[in-house]
């Protein structure tokens, strides 16, 4: 079955206390709830993924804003893989975790659009799996001149481009 990558969805992404909440936080976490909900009903592996930050920095670890959000509801037999760059592949346990199920493909979905996610999606099509990417579950902050909306749509174009397949919640779960 095809594994779940729920990608840095931490309590310092949601919280407020270091930068405002990502964009469209309440909707961006219904939308992970669905699939996860969807992929433990048809018995897909989920993981997360942490960002290990920099000493200093409101994701690093043992810091209030490094957890995986609580209201996520992460099970106790879902994994947590930790990274300190951006690709999700970065770590090596990862890929034996994906490999050990016998997958040729991934879904992703989580933070930041822009960095992780691209980075992941980059990643996991280099190291040969198929990607799909949930379109409407993952999530930015405006930057540079440019409002979420208009990153996430950007990227959702680019990950197509690149050879990943692009679904809403909605299309991936049925629902």
């Amino acid at each position: 079955m095809t594994p779940i990558l729920i990608i840095d969805l931490q309590t310092g992404m949601f919280d407020g206390v270091n930068e405002p909440p990502i964009h469209d936080a309440d909707n961006l976490v219904a939308r992970t709830r669905a699939v996860m909900a969807w992929a433990r009903a048809a018995g897909h592996p989920v993981a997360f993924v942490r960002h290990d930050g920099r000493p200093g920095d409101g994701l690093a670890p043992g810091k209030p804003g490094w957890p995986v959000w609580p209201a996520l509801g992460q099970g106790q037999d879902e994994p947590t893989f930790s990274k300190s760059v951006g690709d999700a592949f970065s770590n090596p346990e990862l890929g034996a975790w994906i490999d050990a199920r016998g997958a040729g493909e991934v879904v992703l979905l989580g933070a930041q659009t822009d960095q992780c996610v691209a980075a992941t999606v980059t990643g996991a099509l280099a190291a040969g799996l198929k990607v799909t990417v949930v379109a409407d579950a993952h999530g930015t902050w405006d930057w540079n001149g440019e409002t979420a909306p208009q990153i996430i749509a950007r990227h959702n174009t680019a990950f197509a481009q690149a050879g990943a397949r692009v679904v809403s919640t909605a299309e991936l779960t049925g629902g």
